[in-house]
């Protein structure tokens, strides 16, 4: 059986503006627990006493260790069992070691980026690992095939010349129609910035960019997904930032509508 895991990385160092997501997986996982909402998923999957789901627990980063380091060794631990991790982070710089282990196992991946953001800086502010640059690291090293951006809506001329240097398509939010799903083939990485949804409905990011996918549209988007979900992340909620857990509680719904995705997929 293949099993799917959850995994938090309660990790923000490289936060570029506001602090606050490393308190993200402990949030999400009390709305999971809280009894405000049913393990149920939309695809007819439960996790609830559910053998293909289990809880990995949390990657503890000490502030001495080399976090790239640290978080790919775990995941290549958990990994070599065929496990789909599904990361609660923590900043999008997670994502950076996440898939430096995926593309050990997964040489052909696909990734599925969505975010109000291109995260392509090659450095910023100085630091080459920030979460504005780990997609700039991922398609450096070659650690997908493809690379598909979804809800981006604020760009620079630098962030579009990097863009075209790594050849990714990306889908700017002002052409996307409801709806539009580009074709992709597994296997398949999803990477989630909360940021992504307009903050009418997410308002708990440390960057509100108006304009973005409702909720439905972003759970539309995760059930459209065809081929082989084999791993995701969702990142940047920022509980110091929410309004009346509305952030916390969607966070909560995706990671259902995401693990039930994983433990579907075949």
């Amino acid at each position: 059986m293949t099993k799917a895991a959850l995994l938090g990385i309660p990790f923000d160092d490289n936060s570029s503006f506001e602090r606050g997501p490393a308190k993200a997986p402990a949030v999400i996982r009390k709305v999971l627990s809280s009894g405000s909402l049913n393990s149920g998923c939309e695809n007819g999957q439960n996790l609830k006493d559910n053998p293909a789901w289990v809880d990995c627990g949390d990657i503890l980063i000490n502030p001495q260790d080399d976090f790239v380091q640290t978080i790919e060794s775990a995941c290549d631990k958990l990994l070599a069992d065929g496990t789909r991790l599904l990361t609660l982070g923590g900043d999008h710089s997670i994502s950076y070691p996440l898939l430096k282990s995926y593309a050990k196992v997964y040489p052909n991946l696909t990734i599925l980026h969505i975010d109000a953001h291109s995260d392509l800086y090659d450095s910023f502010k100085g630091n080459r690992l920030s979460n504005a640059c780990p997609f700039a690291r991922i398609m450096e090293d070659k650690l997908c095939v493809r690379l598909v951006q979804m809800g981006i809506r604020t760009l620079n001329q630098h962030q579009v010349e990097q863009a075209q240097r790594f050849g990714v398509q990306m889908i700017e939010m002002k052409d996307w129609q409801p709806g539009d799903m580009p074709s992709l083939e597994g296997p398949i990485y999803l990477s989630l910035d909360i940021d992504g949804i307009d903050p009418a409905f997410a308002p708990g990011v440390s960057h509100r960019e108006p304009g973005g996918f409702t909720s439905r549209e972003i759970i539309n988007i995760i059930h459209q997904i065809k081929g082989p979900l084999v791993g995701a992340d969702i990142v940047e909620f920022n509980p110091l930032k929410d309004i009346d857990n509305m952030t916390a509680q969607l966070a909560a719904k995706l990671v259902k509508e995401v693990a039930g995705k994983l433990i579907d997929t075949e």
